[in-house]
């Protein structure tokens, strides 16, 4: 039987004397401190990326956008070029939307119920949950792969992610409390970033060894256990990069619907398995190499083109251009003027 009170004041012990000090996040027991806007902000940039990754871009928007009714006001393509590098280009609509909406429908104060924070647009379930937790100090579960590892090694979940997903978020709701759920949904996050890894968990380290199941078994990092994914299906496509004779690259607007909605773009053909050479206008079009990218759902091969030449293109100079694109079409521009 696992004893939930000795856990969980073990774990919050432990984070009053090792929580990281991160840019959007008060000290332990300072929710006072706390501002929602920061808290919301930082965990969506976070949803699909690192902390180390995350910060750098956090400190940039909270410089340039210090509230929301600030980032509310911004345009859409401004707000894209800033968000590109970290992925998920619809998380970056979402937060527009959302940001508008907090400050149109609650004169730009975030609500403080999980209810009320779901009804914003481009928020979930984990999103409502840990801003109502640890801006507002209100009991929620929150619950991401960090949690779901360390819930299946305290308790040895035998069945495998997804699966368990269900069984590992009643397991981690026994810990909810009234007492400091800000501080506890942080704590929780901060032993399965540092120390319940998933590779190498550092169980020499962890304040929970004394009611841990994974560690009895003698191989903690064996869990949790996974299906095996389906191999990531590969797609191959062109990519142009067309410039002026000032040296200005042409760009496109994506559609707002569909993989990088809305960002600025090369031109590019279909992403499929045998995509037809078509450049977006006549030109001594020559090949520049290929460069390779990882989305979540494929993989992909850009055969990447370059010439000179005019048309009806956003002509933007390169080093601006490189800023404001994506990542993969900033590897596509790198290996193009590298090739000239």
């Amino acid at each position: 039987m696992v004893d939930v009170p000795s856990l969980r004041t073990a774990l919050l012990d432990w984070y009053d004397a090792h929580a990281r000090r991160l840019p959007w996040r008060a000290p332990p027991g300072a929710r006072a401190k706390t501002d929602p806007y920061r808290v919301w902000l930082s965990e969506v940039m976070l949803q699909q990326t690192t902390v180390p990754h995350a910060t750098p871009y956090f400190e940039r928007f909270t410089t340039r956008w210090p509230t929301v009714k600030d980032l509310a006001a911004a345009e859409d393509a401004e707000l894209m070029a800033a968000w590109a590098g970290l992925g998920y280009y619809a998380r970056a609509r979402n937060l527009l939307a959302c940001a508008r909406a907090v400050a149109a429908e609650h004169g730009g104060a975030f609500p403080q119920t999980e209810v009320e924070l779901l009804a914003l647009p481009g928020v979930g379930a984990y999103t409502a949950a840990a801003v109502a937790a640890i801006a507002f100090d209100r009991p929620a579960n929150v619950v991401d792969g960090n949690v779901e590892r360390v819930m299946s090694r305290l308790f040895a979940v035998e069945t495998p992610l997804p699966a368990a997903r269900p069984e590992l978020r009643r397991l981690a709701g026994l810990f909810i409390d009234a007492h400091r759920p800000g501080d506890w949904a942080q704590a929780l996050m901060d032993l399965g970033s540092g120390v319940c890894r998933p590779k190498s968990p550092l169980c020499e380290r962890c304040p929970l060894t004394f009611g841990c199941e994974a560690l009895k078994t003698g191989t903690p990092e064996r869990y949790p256990l996974k299906t095996k994914k389906a191999e990531r299906p590969h797609r191959r496509g062109h990519a142009y990069v067309l410039t002026d004779a000032a040296g200005r690259v042409a760009l496109v607007r994506r559609p707002d619907k569909g993989l990088l909605g809305g960002m600025a773009g090369l031109p590019t053909s279909d992403w499929g398995t045998t995509p037809d050479f078509a450049p977006p206008t006549e030109g001594d079009w020559r090949a520049a190499g290929a460069v390779e990218h990882v989305f979540t759902h494929f993989s992909l091969t850009l055969e990447v083109h370059v010439a000179t030449g005019e048309g009806d293109f956003s002509w933007t100079p390169a080093d601006e251009a490189a800023k404001a694109l994506p990542t993969v079409f900033r590897k596509a521009l790198e290996r193009a003027l590298g090739a000239a």
